[in-house]
């Protein structure tokens, strides 16, 4: 692709596009990532036979974004696997989620924040072991859409003029592109309601997501025959609550909404644990 069309695309994404896949602070990428074979062992609640909570960050963050909602399910006695979303493209983030959860025991509840979403779904399809699937502010793709299809569809998103495109090398040798968030929109267009003290350390140390990754369509949904739950956030800029309850309601999801930003992991980390919570009260 030449540089002109690479241009054109990425101004068709600024135009249509309300995708934030996450908002977090963004201290490394396997910071708080528990590998799967020592997935919490202490904690001062009986595990018992609880399932296997494993959290999927979007673009912008990495899994530190999660940090309150595992101290919590951690209190509560859940195992926690917060994976570390490569970011670049969606087959592959989702290939590499499969093989996370490969490695993992037991009953599994998977829950993804915004683009997260997108990844869980495809890479559950098929999985004896995940029993819930729970979407925080995040997409429900059906079979051949993609983040920017579902973007589209409804009005509401300041995403797309808040971007900064930055050309890229592949791994193969083929031109791409990295999306940012520019820095003075960052707290206002995704946490809005988040400190600014956080907010700060958010914008400078956010990861990016590839254009690709956001215009790829999606495989077979795993939420078609698994159960989901969906957390609709409010006050989002990024993904409107109208096309959150959209997604929610052509997958039969269970639906929480909460006054929340699209930072919603950060923000509302008690109300993300309850609905995180209530999916893995319906695992047997």
């Amino acid at each position: 692709m030449n540089r002109t069309s690479r241009t054109s695309r990425t101004s068709r994404i600024h135009t249509t596009m309300t995708v934030l896949a996450g908002a977090g602070v963004a201290a490394g990428l396997l910071a708080t990532t528990i590998a799967p074979a020592s997935a919490d062992k202490g904690g001062p609640a009986d595990r018992g036979d609880k399932p296997t909570v494993v959290l999927v960050h979007g673009a912008f963050a990495d899994s530190t974004s999660w940090n309150g909602v595992i101290d919590r399910l951690r209190h509560d006695g859940y195992p926690v696997v917060a994976v570390a979303n490569p970011l670049r493209s969606l087959s592959g983030d989702s290939a590499y989620l499969k093989d996370v959860l490969a490695g993992i025991e037991g009953p599994v509840v998977l829950a993804g924040h915004s683009y997260g979403g997108s990844v869980i779904s495809n890479a559950a399809t098929g999985n004896k072991n995940v029993k819930a699937l729970v979407y925080l502010a995040a997409f429900l793709p059906a079979k051949g859409e993609s983040a920017v299809d579902l973007s589209g569809r409804f009005p509401g998103s300041t995403l797309g003029d808040a971007l900064r495109p930055v050309p890229v090398t592949n791994a193969d040798g083929s031109p791409g592109t990295d999306l940012y968030i520019q820095n003075d929109k960052f707290r206002h267009q995704f946490a809005a309601d988040v400190p600014r003290n956080k907010t700060d350390l958010m914008t400078v140390t956010q990861r990016p997501v590839t254009e690709a990754a956001l215009g790829e369509g999606a495989a077979e949904p795993a939420w078609k025959t698994i159960p989901s739950w969906v957390l609709v956030a409010t006050q989002d800029r990024n993904i409107p609550a109208a096309a959150q309850e959209f997604m929610a309601r052509r997958a039969g999801a269970h639906t929480t909404e909460v006054r929340s930003s699209h930072a919603v992991s950060v923000s509302q980390p008690g109300k993300v644990t309850g609905v995180i919570e209530d999916a893995a009260r319906s695992v047997r």
